[in-house]
């Protein structure tokens, strides 16, 4: 069936204009104002905002991580994602058994999301170490549509810096991009351990054992690195200080080509002061909330340019997990929800407060995500030949995100006592209605795994 949205005013990342769009068979079929005469349902959607599916690189909806999983699985995690207006999440693999193959993982996420997912999705390759097979896995999945891998220079599979020179190396003969997690983790585990020596472990100090200068050092290295490989396709995952913006900025500076950023929604609404607070525990996340400086300096960076995505990195842990943190920061399970708030956050606290034009808002959340990893034309952008996967947003409507009315399993949001600008009125996925009226109406399992090839 036809599905007409009259009335609305499309924004792409260049251009905002008043027309009619017309989806059919699950594709943009047609952008234009002569549709009068189609037969069709109809949105009347006067006033308010047409704009691409929004696409999270980086999720960690169904994720073990120690003795804690996660919150959601793929049902819950892309429920959520659908009704904050995002029709495509790339996940993040969790580690594996020591020594296991990228293919195990691959495949193990397959099935988990394959009668769950209710948006599309992609998977990342997450590399725990580097050997003979595991570069040569790296090439055969980038031929089945996994053109990104995962490299971590901290945690338990941190990677030394030769092994991630090999990833890098490979990467870019292959043309696939590398995300990196960029901390410094022998400084990190120094600092974890003078606290708990000195029994320092509330929230507050598991800000202090992870200082800016950690990811500020570490992001010089890979991207020395990333220079060393020939300029290898490289991309910071959730930027979080000054210092890490300035040295991406710096090496563009020299030359340096393939550096692709992202930020996050925590980095930009909210700050340290969050680790004084009586819910301090639910904060705790790598990178952690940084300075109030920092902050400014991020808008910056999306205002003009230098960071390109807004990501969520979704990592949500039950209530009950995170308290068992409540004394002790290094038994809580890192990371928090995000993924059903990232749109309307950024559109509530950058577009209507005045911090990013309409246009760099498609740009960060929909379309630069599809480009930089291998879903472009398909997703993020409103083409004709594109999925029809469309978001409606009502400037003049406000959301709230109390915990009765999300649609993840943690239970809390960060922003539950904040009042957002703007409300999201309807998603469509693949020419689906899937949000409307405050309600989720998709059914279970109709999320595709979608191929990524990267074309540069």
């Amino acid at each position: 069936m036809e599905l007409i949205i009259e009335n609305g005013i499309l924004v792409t990342g260049r251009d905002i204009f008043k027309a009619d769009i017309m989806l059919k068979n699950g594709k943009i079929a047609a952008i234009g104002s002569d549709f009068a005469e189609q037969p069709g349902e109809r949105i009347n959607a006067d006033g308010k905002y047409i704009m691409p599916g929004a696409v999270d690189v980086h999720t960690h909806i169904d994720l073990q991580a120690g003795d804690y999983h996660t919150s959601d699985d793929f049902f819950t995690g892309t429920r959520a994602a659908l009704c904050g207006g995002t029709t495509t999440v790339v996940e993040h693999l969790a580690f594996g058994p020591e020594g296991c193959s990228l293919r195990s993982r691959i495949n193990e996420y397959k099935t988990a999301a394959k009668d769950k997912a209710v948006s599309d999705y992609g998977l990342h390759g997450v590399i725990q170490h580097v050997d003979a097979d595991i570069l040569r896995e790296m090439g055969e999945l980038a031929a089945e549509g996994i053109s990104s891998f995962k490299i971590y220079m901290t945690y338990d599979f941190a990677l030394a810096d030769a092994d991630i020179l090999r990833v890098l190396e490979k990467g870019g003969e292959l043309g696939t991009v590398t995300a990196v997690h960029c901390e410094n983790d022998s400084i990190i585990n120094y600092l974890r351990g003078r606290f708990a020596a000195e029994n320092k472990k509330t929230p507050f100090y598991h800000a202090l054992s992870r200082p800016a200068e950690c990811e500020t050092e570490a992001v010089c290295r890979v991207l020395r690195l990333a220079h060393m490989a020939g300029d290898a396709p490289i991309y910071i995952v959730h930027l979080s200080t000054e210092g890490g913006l300035n040295a991406v900025r710096e090496a563009r500076a020299r030359g340096q080509r393939n550096i692709y950023t992202e930020t996050c929604p925590q980095y930009l609404l909210l700050d340290e002061n969050c680790y004084s607070n009586r819910d301090a525990v639910k904060y705790i996340m790598s990178p952690p909330l940084r300075k109030a400086a920092d902050q400014a300096a991020l808008w910056k960076g999306l205002s003009d340019g230098s960071i390109d995505i807004i990501a969520t990195d979704h990592c949500p842990f039950s209530t009950a997990d995170k308290l068992r943190g409540e004394r002790d920061f290094t038994e809580c399970p890192n990371g928090a929800p995000g993924v059903e708030e990232r749109v309307m956050a950024i559109f509530s606290a950058g577009v209507a407060a005045g911090k990013i034009t309409l246009n760099k808002f498609v740009e960060t959340l929909c379309i630069n995500p599809s480009r930089i990893y291998g879903l472009y034309p398909r997703k993020g952008n409103l083409l004709p030949g594109s999925d029809a996967d469309i978001m409606i947003i009502n400037e003049k409507g406000e959301t709230d995100f109390s915990d009765a009315g999300l649609h993840g399993s943690a239970g809390y949001s960060l922003y539950g006592q904040k009042k957002m600008t703007g409300r999201m009125d309807a998603v469509i996925r693949r020419g689906d209605i899937v949000y409307a009226e405050d309600r989720f109406i998709g059914q279970k399992g109709t999320g595709l795994f979608i191929e990524r090839r990267i074309c540069r």
